[in-house]
């Protein structure tokens, strides 16, 4: 049996309310099942620490307080000694250029492997530590964010990987979900056609989801809407904004950030991604899926790679509301059209899109950038 590999990883978030911080947990989880020593540096005060101990594996207290703050890089150097490392894979840019800082002049290992998971090209500040030689490989989400990062980075080809998020197809199951809780939670009744979409941040597009909604509401009188993640407080009043302006105000819910997000998934009729830039691929598209739930994605950074457009799901371009109108009516109208796409959309995640093989292609890797 090969030997069991030493792997950090490393991240400056702390709550498990973004895909990065998912992914990166479920990989965790995922190699100490399979025997690797593991653990998850990071700032402490989220819900990410717990969940690390529920996972029996170890978390390592980083502030993160600067990439040159002489706690965080003298306690993560003397881990690394400690512990002969070999692979520190990094999340996010503060880790990375943490990690490239704290395993200056240790040898050959440990050696850096670099996720990347959307589609905003590099640029000067940040070119470098993707060039660096103590990087082994990185990791993109996407064949779209591979190419861009090969492109923009001046990188070697063979540098570079495809390894697809993964989605826990046991955890996503249609077969144990409690939706019916969430929409009575939401004042949703069982007639109710409930479009939902998680994230608002700018780029997300859930303003031009607003205005697609505005446009089939008239219409379509049972059609409500959800958007998660409306924090903080700020976030939450421009949902709020919208709605009324749209004079939507009673058909749309602006939710918090969710730990229950099969149940939330499973409470729709319809998920959305309206995103008009950067995004990789969504992956609370992929979980929805998986929940063998119909959906709508725009045709943004790699979301194409998974969404097969009218066999798994509809692709729109993107920041075209009336396009994205189209698509949501269609579906609303035809529930056997959902269910025909939201059986086809679980089986290609289980197919390709899962936790397990995204562990595989990771370890695989591993071993590589080791030598």
């Amino acid at each position: 049996m090969p030997e069991p590999l030493r792997i950090l990883h490393l991240i400056d978030k702390n709550r498990l309310t973004t895909g990065s911080v998912v992914q990166m947990l479920e990989a965790a989880r995922g190699q100490t099942r399979r025997g690797h020593e593991v653990w998850v540096g990071g700032r402490t005060g989220g819900d990410l620490e717990a969940a690390c101990s529920a996972a029996r594996f170890s978390f390592l207290n980083i502030p993160f307080r600067s990439v040159v703050d002489p706690f965080s890089v003298s306690t993560l150097r003397r881990h690394l000694r400690r512990h002969g490392t070999g692979i520190i894979h990094v999340h996010k840019g503060r880790a990375h250029a943490l990690g490239l800082v704290a395993a200056t002049g240790l040898g050959r290992h440990p050696r850096l492997v670099v996720n990347r998971g959307v589609t905003f090209p590099l640029d000067v500040f940040n070119r470098w530590k993707y060039r660096h030689p103590r990087v082994g490989a990185i990791v993109c989400v996407a064949d779209a964010v591979r190419e861009i990062v090969i492109r923009s980075g001046g990188l070697e080809s063979e540098r570079v990987h495809t390894i697809y998020g993964g989605t826990d197809c046991g955890s996503f199951d249609p077969g144990r979900d409690d939706g019916e809780s969430v929409r009575v939670e939401l004042g949703f009744g069982p007639e109710d056609l409930v479009i939902g979409q998680v994230s608002v941040r700018d780029w997300k597009g859930w303003s031009d989801l607003i205005t697609a909604f505005a446009s089939i509401a008239p219409r379509i009188p049972a059609a409500r809407l959800f958007l998660v993640g409306c924090e903080p407080s700020s976030e939450r009043l421009k949902v709020e904004e919208a709605a009324l302006g749209a004079g939507l105000a009673d058909r749309v819910a602006p939710l918090p950030f969710r730990s229950d997000m099969p149940n939330v998934l499973a409470a729709c009729d319809v998920v959305v991604d309206a995103s008009r830039a950067g995004t990789g691929i969504t992956g609370t598209i992929r979980e929805a899926m998986a929940m063998g739930r119909a959906v709508v994605a725009t045709d943004c950074g790699g979301n194409r790679e998974l969404v097969i457009d009218c066999e798994v799901g509809l692709m729109v371009p993107s920041r075209d509301p009336v396009a994205l109108a189209s698509a949501l009516t269609r579906l609303l109208d035809d529930s056997d059209l959902r269910e025909r796409l939201g059986a086809a959309a679980r089986r290609r995640v289980a197919e390709h899109f899962s936790t397990e093989k995204r562990i595989d292609k990771l370890e695989t890797l591993y071993r590589q950038v080791l030598g």
